[in-house]
């Protein structure tokens, strides 16, 4: 890999129409003004920054879960599923991630599997890193099917200022972990609701590389680990 290599990465394809309108404006804010048009390049760099789809390396051994989106693990409690994923209503370990305007937001798949349920529900757009963003927000959920029988719920909440969730999966699909499923728009969460008795392999605080960084470990009987800042 060379060096422009790491800077210039891909775009996923839903950005395309958004980076061509801020060139547009750009192009407008300098017939006005210099330096208004040196801030809509900046914009554009950032729009196309936002929408980038690099490749991941995703470990390939068989029960590893896997963060499905970049961000900071904003939450870790046993929370009940919602309703619409038809998991139950026993609590399980929620992994909560947030993902800042500046994360990338292709979101990937967390363990390997067939959708076996695809659930979309309206809401509100609350600040995706409150705790009951998780039951107001506008939200998608997927649950898959596992080949042990197991079945694992990921869970897209849009944002403050987030206005379209992207799911590019179809129900009975077949997903390999860390495959791409999905995006969400300008800021946003992903939930992971483990199986039972599954312990998740990350804390509050660590920050998540969608589709490399381990979540837990299926088949694995160490404990929820701790940390601390340092």
């Amino acid at each position: 890999m060379n060096m422009l290599d790491t800077v210039i990465k891909p775009m996923h394809r839903e950005g395309q129409k958004f980076v061509a309108i801020f060139a547009a404006v750009t192009v407008g804010l300098f017939l006005l003004h210099t330096y208004l048009g040196l801030i809509g390049v900046v914009l554009t760099i950032w729009c196309y920054y936002f929408f980038r789809d690099p490749d991941r390396v995703t470990p390939t051994r068989e029960g590893l879960v896997v963060s499905p989106a970049d961000g900071i693990v904003s939450l870790l409690e046993p929370a009940v599923p919602p309703a619409e994923l038809e998991l139950g209503e026993a609590p399980l370990t929620r992994i909560s991630i947030f993902m800042n305007v500046f994360n990338c937001h292709v979101n990937r798949a967390p363990i390997g599997g067939s959708i076996a349920r695809i659930a979309y529900r309206p809401g509100k757009f609350l600040n995706a890193s409150l705790d009951k963003a998780s039951e107001d927000n506008e939200r998608n959920g997927i649950v898959i099917r596992m080949e042990d029988g197991r079945h694992l719920g990921v869970v897209q909440i849009a944002g403050l200022v987030a206005r379209r969730i992207l799911c590019e999966v179809r129900d009975g699909q077949l997903l390999r972990t860390g495959e791409r499923f999905g995006l969400i728009r300008f800021g946003s969460r992903l939930d992971v609701y483990l199986p039972d008795g599954v312990a998740p392999l990350v804390t509050v605080g660590q920050t998540m590389v969608a589709g490399e960084t381990v979540l837990a470990d299926l088949a694995g009987q160490e404990p929820a680990r701790q940390g601390e800042v340092r």
